[in-house]
């Protein structure tokens, strides 16, 4: 058991070189641009579920947090010409700031109210940046100048994945994460114990918030263009969230992970060999996961175990 327990601590690790000696062996950019995107949503899935998978607050708008994030960059070079990778810092900054006052209002009620006014809000900023044309250059977008080659953007989108894992990681194993479980599973239980539930949601709410922010930063300078359909969008963004960590298996570490590989493979190979019939392909797919797979991919085991003895 404890051999078991040593190599499941080891994997990560593991994992991490094999990824960095990627570019070693394999300079294809468009190799590289689908493991920056998996990486990309490996962070973003990791933020999501942290919310939605361990706490159980479940979101409709996290594009809120990817949008800020991402404009919080673009607009220093639109408005200032300061470096958009400074915008690394001030982009999961922001995110949190926008976070608090939905989350203090929110997560004092019961019900759909916190998912419903994140949606709502991720709207709200898309009208606002797409209309708010002297601030953000509305539906024309902003565009930088990006650095020559996929590599340089490939470790920092690894190092974007591996350190929001980490964290994650270090935050669900931790009395904190145990809380979040907790808040999960029952809420008047856990209140009834003492846990002051919105000051641990708020909390939770935060970290999710700053992952996001920071993917959507690194986004605009890996993109070097951004505008407000693209980094604000519900299917493209916020429901994508939600089917990476769903697919893989939310409330696990792993889980989102499986969904980021799952939802960017898959669909780059669907669309060569599909063409416009891809997205349904895709659907047919993502159904038969949720429909014989609920706890996700990450459960295949538990799955085939059920069906041989079924």
């Amino acid at each position: 058991m404890d051999r078991k327990r040593q190599f499941k601590d080891f994997l990560p690790w593991l994992a991490l070189v094999v990824l960095a000696l990627v570019p070693i062996f394999q300079s294809n950019p468009y190799i590289l641009h689908m493991m920056i995107m998996v990486f990309i949503w490996v962070c973003l899935g990791q933020s999501w579920n942290l919310l939605g998978g361990y706490t159980g607050q479940v979101s409709f708008g996290h594009a809120t947090f990817y949008g800020v994030g991402a404009y919080s960059a673009g607009l220093l070079y639109f408005h200032k010409e300061i470096s958009t990778w400074y915008g690394m810092i001030l982009g999961p900054i922001m995110a949190m700031i926008f976070a608090v006052p939905l989350g203090l209002m929110c997560f004092r009620l019961r019900g759909a109210y916190f998912a419903l006014a994140l949606l709502a809000l991720a709207e709200v900023l898309r009208l606002v940046a797409t209309n708010w044309i002297s601030f953000t250059n509305g539906s024309v977008g902003i565009l930088i100048v990006p650095f020559a080659g996929k590599i340089p953007y490939y470790y920092m989108a690894l190092a974007l994945a591996a350190g929001s894992f980490y964290v994650i990681y270090r935050v669900v194993n931790s009395k904190l994460g145990f809380y979040f479980v907790a808040i999960r599973e029952d809420q008047e239980a856990a209140e009834s114990m003492g846990i002051d539930t919105t000051k641990y949601k708020l909390i939770s709410l935060l970290i999710s918030a700053f992952f996001t922010g920071l993917a959507g930063a690194f986004y605009m300078n890996y993109m070097a263009f951004i505008d407000p359909h693209v980094v604000f969008s519900l299917v493209d963004v916020s429901i994508m969230m939600i089917l990476v960590v769903m697919l893989g298996g939310a409330g696990t570490l792993y889980g989102p992970a499986i969904g980021a590989v799952i939802m960017v493979v898959f669909s780059e190979v669907f669309r060569a060999y599909f063409g416009h019939a891809n997205l349904l392909i895709l659907g047919i797919l993502i159904i038969f996961i949720i429909v014989f797979i609920p706890d996700g991919v990450i459960e295949i085991r538990g799955f085939l175990k059920r069906r041989r003895y079924a």
